[in-house]
């Protein structure tokens, strides 16, 4: 009877015990993982099929680039990122015709699809949406309406419509657009700008760090990913990074380097002994979550003419806090640095912000403001005086080189390219400036600027109606 009323006991304690533990609040219960609902469909229907067999035969390189991407291995086709959605204003009208060609295997009606010409990061997003959401926030998405906010060649037609198009939009980014025969239009396509303004409304071109086919992360790991925008007179990363001890590093050893690591685990030490621009700038590291906003980490806007904090950037305002994101970056160093290293080096970078700003930028720029108050300049254009080309050098070509060649830790770029080629035009520009102010003679404009004739309409996609 005893061993009974023991059994009812214990059956009543273990009832009791579940109906609390249904009823204890939220925070109480068990912090389980919730489960990942993910599947793959391994099955490829035969328009996709037709897609692949068509393209392997007139397209080898472009199917030879998908057949060895990690997106045929999951079976990820061409259907997947090109077929044409309802709405889509770009369906591909001379992709019909291979519909109806009997020497291509699949040509037959029967496997027709409407497909669209431009893949965009909103199609991405279909697979990728945090990458796409982070990279939506960034200075790369947004840096088409940048330049027009900031740059005189486009806001004062300085320069021509396709010099533009072959030149600062093949980074840039265009605004897509279609022409009166529903083609993309020839002026604004092809384009992979990291800033494109697509169709769709989305921002950007995945296809800019990770290139199709292929689209492959080891190749977006890989300065070399960098180096087609972020070169050159006004903006030498590469150059920057190939001389800095990082770049020496990574050329040295880069056949030892894990590129191939899965996303998300790539890490110094193990899988690669220097960083690469996408090791600083974007990958996770430690603590540090990996992002494709590339405005985070970064504490000083060095590409500005005046140095400010991103957030304090006008034309783009970064939203977060400039010391949590140099935070972030500390902790990137700190993979390979001591404290002691990485607080001396961002000593060192901001006092060479600090002496750019107050020693050349700002008595240059004071100086330029006079003459222009006093008549001795002309607002009308820019870069047809001399004056007006030596200030926008000091800042866009060797002021840029400074503060870049320290950041990256390149010396020959943050002295010879920079601080000395600063005060060299430094000079040029008060010396010639005082002139004017001493003996009221207006600058001598240059009357026949060359190829000035650019459109000066900012896009209204963009802006609206102006």
């Amino acid at each position: 009877m005893r061993r009974r009323q023991l059994s009812v006991l214990a059956g009543a304690t273990i009832v009791l015990l579940v109906l609390a533990s249904t009823s204890l609040p939220a925070l109480a219960q068990p912090n389980y993982a919730k489960v990942k609902e993910f599947r793959i469909e391994r099955s490829i229907p035969p328009e996709a099929v037709a897609c692949i067999e068509c393209h392997k035969q007139t397209n080898p390189g472009l199917f030879g680039d998908w057949a060895n991407s990690r997106h045929a291995s999951a079976n990820i086709t061409c259907l997947d990122c090109h077929l044409a959605q309802p709405g889509d204003q770009d369906v591909a009208k001379d992709h019909e015709k291979y519909y109806g060609r009997s020497d291509l295997p699949y040509g037959e009606q029967k496997y027709k699809v409407p497909i669209a010409t431009v893949v965009t990061p909103k199609d991405c997003s279909r697979c990728h949406p945090d990458e796409v959401t982070q990279y939506s926030k960034s200075k790369h998405a947004n840096t088409l309406e940048v330049i027009w906010k900031l740059d005189p060649w486009l806001n004062k037609g300085m320069n021509s419509d396709n010099e533009r198009k072959v030149g600062c939009y093949h980074c840039h980014g265009t605004v897509v657009g279609i022409d009166d025969a529903g083609n993309l239009d020839h002026t604004t396509w092809p384009n992979v700008g990291v800033g494109r303004l697509n169709l769709d409304g989305s921002k950007g071109s995945c296809t800019s760090c990770h290139t199709r086919h292929r689209f492959a992360v080891s190749e977006a790991r890989k300065p070399e990913a960098c180096d087609s925008c972020h070169l050159g007179p006004d903006h030498p990363q590469i150059e920057i990074y190939n001389e800095s001890k990082h770049g020496t590093i990574y050329h040295a050893f880069k056949s030892e380097f894990n590129f191939n690591a899965a996303p998300g685990t790539w890490t110094a030490g193990t899988d690669y002994r220097a960083p690469t621009c996408a090791a600083c700038h974007m990958s996770g590291t430690g603590k540090v979550m990996g992002t494709h906003d590339v405005t985070e980490r970064i504490s000083w806007e060095t590409q500005a003419p005046l140095t400010i904090r991103p957030a304090d950037f006008k034309p783009f305002p970064a939203g977060n806090d400039w010391q949590v994101e140099r935070d972030k970056m500390k902790n990137v160093c700190r993979a390979c640095h001591s404290d002691g290293w990485i607080n001396d080096f961002y000593e060192g970078f901001d006092k060479a912000v600090q002496e750019y700003n107050d020693v050349y930028f700002k008595p240059a720029k004071a100086k330029i403001d006079e003459l222009y108050d006093k008549g001795l300049l002309d607002k009308t254009k820019y870069f047809d005086e001399h004056l007006e080309l030596q200030f926008y050098e000091l800042w866009h070509h060797e002021g840029r080189r400074a503060r870049m060649g320290t950041m990256m830790m390149a010396p020959d770029y943050a002295w010879w390219h920079g601080f000395y080629e600063c005060k060299a035009r430094y000079n040029v520009i008060m010396e010639e400036a005082d002139h004017l102010i001493k003996t009221g003679e207006k600058a001598y404009i240059y009357p026949n600027y060359p190829n000035a004739n650019g459109d000066t309409t900012k896009p209204e996609k963009i802006f609206g109606k102006q």
